[in-house]
């Protein structure tokens, strides 16, 4: 196996054994440990990730993958007048264990969302405002992270209103992060719950 696959296997395994949270990282690990002077991209280690998850956790991982969709689409359903969209591995359909539930919500005042789930019965763990810096100007969200019982985790990030339909490139995969809304999520559940959303072309 040439260097380069030896070193994105490698740090599929750390970032699988939670080693390392981190892909850059990993694979900085994974090259040092190997003694070699190769760096693969973000997507070929995805991609061996994906391939390490379905080898350990198999038929276990397709029912999670169920029942992580199932779980997002209830939220979603309470924040359907805050247009949400599911995100993260659940909408690529690449999730795993330890993995949650990414959704995110627009809304002026992100109160507001808090209090819509706990109004349905949610549990909302706690709430975080996050600033970033994206396209060379600041972002302002918020992050409402639910306890959905059992091992099931969800974080909601709700942005302002005037940010829906921007494109946010993803620094794994290197396409457009588009995910799946509401009605789109329904449709998927009743065709075709377990399929992927990964692009198949290697982006560096």
């Amino acid at each position: 196996m040439e260097s380069r696959g030896r070193v994105a296997k490698e740090a599929a395994r750390l970032l699988y054994t939670g080693a390392s949270e981190e892909y850059m990282q990993a694979k900085e690990w994974a090259a040092r440990s190997l003694g070699v002077d190769a760096m693969p991209s973000n997507y070929e280690v995805a991609i061996e990730l994906d391939l390490l998850a379905e080898q350990s956790e198999g038929d276990e991982r397709r029912e999670l993958l169920v029942a992580m969709r199932i779980a997002a689409l209830g939220v979603m359903r309470v924040l359907a007048e805050h247009e949400p969209v599911l995100i993260g591995s659940v909408w690529r359909g690449t999730a795993r264990r330890g993995s949650d539930i990414d959704v995110v919500a627009y809304a002026s005042k992100p109160d507001d969302v808090a209090a819509l789930l706990r109004s349905a019965g949610y549990h909302v763990a706690r709430s975080e405002d996050a600033v970033a810096v994206r396209g060379g100007r600041t972002v302002r969200s918020t992050h409402v992270y639910l306890s959905l019982g059992g091992s099931l985790e969800a974080e909601v990030v709700v942005r302002p209103p005037e940010e829906r339909g921007e494109e946010e490139r993803c620094e794994i995969y290197g396409d457009v992060k588009r995910g799946i809304g509401l009605r789109e999520l329904e449709k998927l559940m009743k065709s075709d719950p377990l399929r992927k959303f990964v692009p198949r072309r290697r982006f560096r």
